[in-house]
Order: structure tokens, then sequence, then C-alpha cells
């Protein structure tokens, strides 16, 4: 019972942290509202694109640092989970996962919010740096081959759940049921520019 208050107090935690939209704050210091500007996304590309690069910054190391706090926070609670010789922190997967969620239905800011990815990342590299790493080379390389960031995260997001059933990982079931959701959420999320790469019409990155 008190591991279960504990997966649920990391989450909790975590959808707090992660509520504090770095897109949001930062335009309102820049006097701007993000979430009307441009793509009316408040995440760092949109930022990039309307504030420039000194915001696009600070949105960095705002969303990462989320990532990485709510992780600490996870673990910890220390609630851990075993099969086989896979061992998982679950709760530092709560936290993260909260952290996300908070990101993209932020409770301060309307329910509204970004799209997850870069935050998502900086929990992956909390959890598993090795696959990070492999999801991360994936998205730079679609990145430059395209210049269209939302593929490079769509794919990046895809592969993320492939690699997560690979048995050399050795992750438990918790993990992959984490890869998924987290997927699906980036993946909803991104519903607006997949329709835009369908048709054309998706706004690529300028180097």
């Amino acid at each position: 019972m008190i591991d279960i208050l504990k997966i649920f107090a990391a989450l909790a935690l975590g959808y707090l942290l992660g509520s504090l939209n770095t897109a949001v704050i930062v335009g309102k210091i820049y006097g701007k509202d993000i979430s009307s500007l441009g793509s009316k996304n408040a995440g760092l590309t949109n930022t990039l694109r309307v504030l420039g690069k000194s915001a696009a910054a600070f949105v960095l190391v705002g969303d990462i640092l989320k990532g990485i706090i709510a992780c600490l926070i996870g673990l910890r609670l220390g609630v851990y989970v075993y099969s086989g010789e896979a061992k998982d922190c679950v709760s530092l997967l709560a936290a993260g996962a909260g952290a996300v969620i908070g990101h993209n239905w932020a409770v301060y800011f309307g329910f509204k919010g970004g799209k997850g990815a870069l935050t998502a990342a900086a929990v992956l590299f909390m959890f598993d740096w090795g696959m990070a790493l492999i999801c991360l080379g994936l998205f730079v390389t679609t990145v430059a081959l395209t210049r269209y960031v939302s593929l490079g995260t769509i794919c990046a997001a895809m592969f993320f759940v492939a690699i997560s059933f690979i048995p050399a990982f050795a992750h438990t079931f918790y993990f992959r049921v984490f890869a998924c959701l987290m997927a699906f959420i980036i993946i909803f999320k991104h519903q607006e520019n997949i329709r835009r790469l369908l048709s054309g019409t998706e706004n690529k990155l300028t180097f």
C-alpha cells in the first residue's frame, strides 16, 4: 500500500512540476503569448521561431530541468520492480510520466501546453541514457535530412517503443508501458503536424 501511495505521489509531484510550462513563462517575460503566435504551440520549436534563440535557450533548459528534477524525485521515493535480471524504478517512471503529462496539459495554464517531446527525452536520458542516445541519433538524422522537427520527433517516439521490447536493454513490463504511453501522448499531440506533413504544408526548420 505504501508503495502505491509513493507511486501516486511521484506521479502527482511530476505533474505539478511539469505544469510549469517554460515556453509560456518565457513568453510572458518577453511580453508575448506564445500560445497565440506562430504555430500556437507552447514549446521549444515555436519559441525559437517566434521569440528567437535566446528565449528558446531558456525553454530548452527549463524543459530539460523539469524532466530531470521529476526523475530525481521519483528516484528518491525509490519504488522498484524486478523481472528476472531486469530492474526498474517505477516511481521514477511515474514522476517522469507526470512531468510529460503536466507539460502537455498544464494545470496552471488552463490545461494547455506543449507536446512533451523535450521533457520526455530528458526523462529517458535519466532512465536509460544508452537508449536515449539511440533515439536522439535517429531524431537528429531525420531532422537533418528532412528539416521537419515534428517528423524527427514522431520517428524517435515510435522507435523508442520498438527498442523498449529488445531484451538486451533489460527492462520490465512497466517500462514498456511507459514507452507506449509516452509515444502515444507525443503522437497524439502531433496530430496537426501529421496532417500538415501529409499535405506538404508543414513548416521546415531553418538552420
